[in-house]
């Protein structure tokens, strides 16, 4: 037994991790967990209290914060549908552009369709009521053009108004003609043109009589003229039926406040 002790106490002396270097290897410092838990336990403290001297509106907006977060990124199925549909809209209108330009598919008709686009314009039209309504000489015939020259007037200023409110562009980057700067026609949504053409046409087939072929060729060029708009790529194809419903909405308006014999009489003495 005396032999065995001082063998056991020279194991221990040669052993390397006895030194002091390596002691921190075999057991943990307990002053540097004690030191780093006071640290901890401090820092939560001074959080504790750095919240509760925060003003209430700042809570109150930290707490309103996660939820906007998840409106944004949880959107309702109605602005996913709209989303979509306008997405579908610019696609379709921009394939349907095929006279944009010189360089699309049917460039060299360009011409051709903003001649027909011509056709529906308001200027035009304006021109050719009150060339009309000076040669009239009847009663009936002047008091149709008097009420159709207050349709295109007010259709012109209800499109403009929309126009300026919606402030929409048309799917390619096409700057407007004189013409449309006459009519303040610059911007895509409703389509003027489109409005104005649905007006005219049921106007027509309210007020003059007009045989069956003629009827058909009145409806077809409205709708020429509409879509005429979408080729040339100046509105989409939500802006030329919307176009449609506003012309309609005008008639019906025009209707409304139709000016009889006598106040157009009054007018054209005035003027």
């Amino acid at each position: 037994m005396p032999a065995s002790q001082p063998r056991s106490r020279a194991r221990d002396r040669n052993n390397v991790l006895n030194r002091a270097e390596f002691l921190s290897l075999n057991q943990p410092l307990k002053g540097n967990q004690e030191s780093r838990s006071s640290s901890r336990k401090q820092s939560g403290q001074a959080g504790a209290a750095g919240a509760q001297n925060s003003n209430p509106k700042e809570r109150r907006q930290s707490q309103q914060l996660p939820e906007e977060d998840c409106m944004q990124l949880n959107p309702s199925f109605k602005g996913i549908a709209f989303n979509s549909l306008l997405a579908i809209d610019i696609c379709m209108s921009k394939r349907l552009g095929v006279c944009a330009n010189r360089a699309s598919s049917w460039g060299g008709a360009r011409s051709m369709i903003n001649l027909l686009g011509i056709t529906g314009h308001g200027i035009p039209w304006i021109a050719g009521t009150l060339i009309c309504l000076v040669k009239s000489s009847t009663l009936a015939g002047q008091e149709v053009l008097m009420n159709l020259l207050l349709a295109l007037l007010l259709d012109i200023m209800i499109v403009a108004g929309l126009q300026k409110l919606a402030k929409r562009k048309g799917p390619y980057d096409i700057n407007p003609g004189l013409l449309d700067y006459l009519t303040m026609d610059t911007y895509a949504f409703p389509a003027g043109h489109a409005s104005r053409a649905a007006m005219l046409s049921k106007f027509f087939l309210n007020h003059l009589v007009l045989a069956i072929p003629l009827r058909i060729l009145l409806v077809l060029w409205a709708l020429c003229v509409g879509f005429s708009r979408v080729m040339i790529g100046r509105h989409h194809i939500t802006d030329v039926l919307s176009g449609f419903v506003f012309g309609y909405l005008q008639f019906r308006l025009v209707e409304l406040i139709w000016m009889s014999s006598n106040t157009c009489q009054m007018l054209i003495s005035i003027w």
